[in-house]
């Protein structure tokens, strides 16, 4: 065994130690850490059904991300435990980079795996430190898809931190289903060792933005869905043209033009694009395209209810995004009315407002900056509360009885890395694919069943 071997197991074992007793000092805590506690794993297991894998997983995330007094619960044991080593204390600082990811098994070690993050195409070489996990280890397959947390041990090794929610090795459509619901599930998570990543994304937010205010003259827009969907689609190729000029590429050439300009050979490009993964037929197909058709992001619709929607107001904020709302020129005419409580399903409106998740905190600040004294008596009556103050209680109302953030969550709108852009793609025509199979089957068939 070599002495980088040897050092790398004796951090491993001094890990599992300082893992145990992080975690026995926030279970066994009481006072304002226990009620912390408390509060987030109730927050974080209304989700989804969980077992005890899941559970301990969140236990785990809250060792470092969980907040007590401005203080993170890690933070208060180094605080509590003057008599740690620094050697100790040294580890247990690297934890503050653990993360939790989508990670697909690339290869298997005598005594760890070689991860990849899913979600920022990061590589890792992780250790398991707990027996479960070990014996987890002889049954998974290289190509498996993995949810866990991991935690740096040194500048190259990293331990699986939490227990491994094991998916299976999954089809690109079904890969692209988890990565969607990782993103729900663990907003915050996304792209934590990529953090230019995630300041790019964020950036993509505040662009797209700013063109939506230059296209339309304002960040507030009323128009029939039909008519609000062309005119995003209108946003969208503008976009893209614009985009495509900062590039010094000319969109009105076609991408056999632009190959012959450049000097490339066209073989050399049809190689690259198959060795890449792409089809060979497509590649010559494109090629072979003479149309002056520029390169332009996929076409993205909005859902039915809001295209065939009578009314939708957007609103577009450069870090809340965009918001899509059917009803609120309804709701505006509620609160203007001269008793609300007449107005068609009055009540049933204001509730929908505090309980769907698409109404965001910035919707409600709006409200309340145009309408404050009818919202404060709407609120006084809809939650019950005679003495419901508008300016002081709204937004912590919000936040602790209807878990709306406080802050805004990157938005669907962000711009996303390449490979999941790629991947979000090929599942798409994977499952079109598949469907028109199935529809040419049945149709062929004939006769006797």
């Amino acid at each position: 065994m070599s002495g980088e071997q040897t050092s790398v197991d004796a951090i491993l074992e001094q890990a599992k130690d300082l893992k145990q007793a992080l975690t026995d000092f926030v279970l066994e805590a009481d006072g304002e850490l226990a009620v912390a506690l408390e509060s987030y794993a109730a927050d974080q297991l209304t989700r989804e059904p969980y077992d005890i894998n899941q559970r301990n997983l969140v236990i785990d995330t809250f060792l470092t991300e969980g907040e007590v007094d401005n203080q993170t619960p890690l933070d208060l044991f180094l605080e509590q435990h003057p008599n740690l080593t620094p050697r100790d204390r040294t580890l247990l600082n690297r934890w503050r980079d653990s993360f939790i990811g989508l990670f697909e098994l690339t290869h298997i070690l005598p005594d760890g795996f070689e991860l990849k993050n899913w979600l920022t195409d990061k590589h890792y070489t992780a250790k398991p430190t707990h027996p479960t996990t070990i014996e987890q280890m002889q049954r998974f397959k290289v190509g498996e898809i993995l949810l866990t947390r991991l935690a740096p041990v040194t500048d190259t090794y990293w331990m699986i931190f939490s227990p491994i929610l094991a998916k299976g090795r999954l089809s690109q459509p079904k890969l692209a289903v988890a990565i969607g619901e990782f993103k729900n599930n663990y907003k915050n998570a996304l792209y934590r060792d990529a953090p230019e990543l995630l300041e790019q994304a964020w950036d993509s937010v505040a662009t797209y933005h700013q063109s939506f205010v230059d296209f339309f003259g304002r960040d507030r827009v009323t128009l029939p869905g039909y008519q609000l969907n062309q005119k995003l689609a209108q946003l969208r190729d503008k976009m893209t043209q614009e985009r495509l000029a900062a590039a010094g590429i000319d969109p009105s050439k076609s991408l056999k033009e632009m190959i012959q300009d450049s000097g490339t050979d066209e073989e050399d490009v049809k190689s690259a694009a198959v060795e890449a993964g792409a089809d060979a037929n497509a590649v010559s197909n494109m090629l072979d395209n003479s149309t002056n058709s520029p390169m332009v992001t996929p076409k993205v619709d909005l859902p039915d209810d809001i295209r065939n929607a009578e009314q939708v107001t957007v609103f577009s904020h450069p870090r809340w995004g965009q918001m899509f709302l059917p009803s609120y020129t309804k709701f505006q005419e509620m609160l203007a009315s001269e008793d609300w409580q007449t107005y068609p399903n009055a009540e049933q409106r204001v509730h929908k407002y505090l309980n769907d998740p698409q109404i965001h905190l910035f919707i409600w600040q709006q409200l309340a900056e145009e309408y404050p004294t009818q919202l404060e008596t709407v609120l006084q009556t809809v939650l019950d509360r005679p003495d419901f103050n508008l300016q002081q209680e709204l937004e912590p109302t919000l936040h602790q009885e209807f878990h709306k953030p406080l802050e805004p969550e990157l938005p669907e709108i962000a711009s996303v890395p390449l490979h999941l852009h790629n991947l979000f793609e090929s599942a798409v025509a994977e499952v079109h694919k598949s469907k028109s199979k199935g529809k040419r089957k049945k149709k062929a068939a004939k006769g006797f069943q």
